[in-house]
């Protein structure tokens, strides 16, 4: 009788795979395009589970001087206007800067959108990794442009940061001060030259006399500009009070420490006002939407929340978290979402940085995303898995906040990817949807059991395809989409008319999903997305 190993109809019709993954198990390789796009989403140029910062840094670079120019400014967009990253993109934009001027220059302005941006882009610059160390003529031009774009209490607030400092961007970039002699005073004031203080835009001069103490009045200022002072409660209830969306959610422990709320048990009245107040600047849906706050950052701010910290506030996390995902699609049909729990998936989800590590781990997204999906979608199943799947039981009439908690705190072991469709299968299961959130990092079901070697070859199919093989005999109609939230370039499911491959974890995914299952995507799916940014 013939090997049954070698002569297996289960690998029948299913594409060959042609690489190995990080993790050494078999897989499909990304188009550049592809490769490019799922970086520019979820890299974060720092060590992950499985590379290091200068493989990621590497391969970008790579596929960036490779592929054409107009996708590589379209992809910076994306991943800027919609995907919300920081370094990805300016890293793009430093390599156009060297491939293409006209590009670099028309797409400048779509992702230079704060002066994090302009010394990120600068600080890449002249590192010399993109093939230039100095600015050059047209650089410094699109830079000198976007400040005379700002307006002065804009470039003030931009000042925060070092390496390279606002003042350096202006030494290197000379920009005109087209507003006169307050802007003159304004770029003289942050590179540390002379000025004349009657000329400085208001919000400057409030903060200098705040900081001499001839003003009581706290300035409206960068919370990072009040940090270093000397101030008691009254002065952060007054910062509380004014705080934008994003530094109340990032100070929450720190207005807690400082006696903003008061006691868990005893408040004043005035306690009580700024706690609601508080409260309801977080949940404001226009504030949430204004601020573009990816979903896990709400989660972060509710699980490091200390004890000090109001349950009424506390409880606006929740109720904001609830609203930054309600672009998640109600699907028609049977939804299964597969959540990898694996050991891989318990690293920080923006990688390893000395010194700034996120607690927010890849399992958490996961987790986060699958709830979301739930919530919406109560008829839906999830499916975690690892080595093998887990069994767990979630009510989908609980908050995303108690479902994403519950899933991130199961798992741990190997991954196996197939391990949710062999069960559907087993089970003759019928869906119509089915949606994978993972780092695609599957090797379990690549080696037998223990690492005894390889089922098969590369040229066999991944027991992902496999397994969506037969789901397919069951239920012709079905889809599947696979959210990777890790900077990798391999997938278990090649991509074609049935499956997608989508990379981030933002809520844009949510968006591209919907439009998938609703058959609104063409055949290219995701590349198609990002081909269709306007530059």
């Amino acid at each position: 009788m013939a090997n049954k190993a070698l002569f297996n109809s289960k690998h029948a019709g299913v594409p060959a795979a042609d690489t190995v993954n990080e993790a050494g198990g078999k897989a499909y390789k990304f188009t550049p395009k592809h490769e490019l796009a799922q970086l520019a989403a979820t890299g974060c140029l720092n060590d992950t589970f499985y590379t290091k910062a200068q493989d990621q840094l590497d391969t970008v670079l790579k596929l960036a001087k490779a592929i054409d120019p107009e996708f590589v400014a379209k992809t910076a967009v994306f991943a800027r206007q919609r995907g919300f990253m920081k370094d990805m993109p300016a890293l793009l934009l430093a390599v156009l800067a060297v491939r293409d001027v006209e590009l670099m220059k028309r797409v400048f302005p779509k992702v230079m959108n704060n002066g994090k941006m302009i010394r990120n882009f600068v600080q890449i610059i002249r590192s010399g990794v993109a093939g230039r160390q100095s600015l050059g003529s047209a650089p410094k031009k699109a830079i000198q442009r976007w400040f005379a774009n700002r307006r002065d209490e804009q470039i003030f607030r931009d000042s925060v940061g070092n390496d390279p400092s606002l003042a350096d961007v202006i030494k290197l970039s000379r920009p005109k001060p087209e507003t006169g002699s307050t802007r003159e005073a304004l770029y003289g004031y942050i590179c540390g030259r002379d000025y004349n203080f009657e000329a400085l835009p208001q919000v400057v001069q409030d903060f200098e006399n705040y900081k001499k103490g001839t003003s009581k009045k706290v300035p409206d200022v960068e919370f990072q500009m009040l940090t270093a002072l000397d101030l008691g409660t009254k002065e952060w209830t007054e910062i509380a009070k004014n705080a934008p969306w994003h530094m109340t959610r990032m100070n929450l422990n720190t207005f807690a420490r400082h006696g903003v709320f008061g006691g868990t048990r005893t408040q004043t009245a005035k306690q009580k006002e700024i706690t609601q107040m508080i409260a309801d600047r977080l949940r404001d849906k226009e504030e949430i939407k204004k601020a573009r706050v990816f979903p896990y950052q709400l989660l972060a701010a509710y699980v490091n929340t200390g004890g000090d910290v109001p349950a009424k506030v506390r409880n606006a996390l929740q109720d904001a978290l609830e609203i930054a995902v309600e672009n998640v699609p109600e699907i028609d049909g049977k939804v299964y979402v597969c959540t990898d729990v694996s050991g891989s998936m318990r690293s920080p989800v923006t990688g390893y940085r000395s010194g700034g590590t996120t607690a927010v781990t890849c399992v958490d997204v996961a987790a986060l995303i699958s709830a979301a999906i739930l919530r919406k979608n109560p008829e839906a199943e999830v499916i975690p898995f690892e080595q093998d799947v887990v069994n767990i039981t979630l009510n989908p009439r609980d908050s995303v906040m108690t479902n994403a908690k519950k899933l991130g705190s199961i798992g741990g072991g190997g991954t196996n990817c197939s391990a949710p469709l062999e069960k559907l299968n087993k089970e003759n299961a019928k869906g119509d949807l089915i949606v994978y959130v993972s780092d695609n990092e599957s090797w379990a079901d690549s080696y037998g059991w223990g690492g005894y070697g390889w089922y098969g070859s590369l040229n066999r199919g991944t027991e992902s395809m496999s397994e969506w093989k037969k789901f397919k005999r069951r239920n012709p109609n079905a889809k599947m989409a696979l959210i990777d939230i890790t900077p990798y370039g391999s997938t278990q499911a090649k991509e074609q008319t049935d499956i997608l491959n989508i990379g981030g974890f933002s809520d844009q995914v949510f968006t591209v999903i919907a439009d998938f299952a609703s058959g609104r995507l063409n055949p290219e799916h995701w590349i198609g997305i990002i081909d269709q940014v306007k530059i």
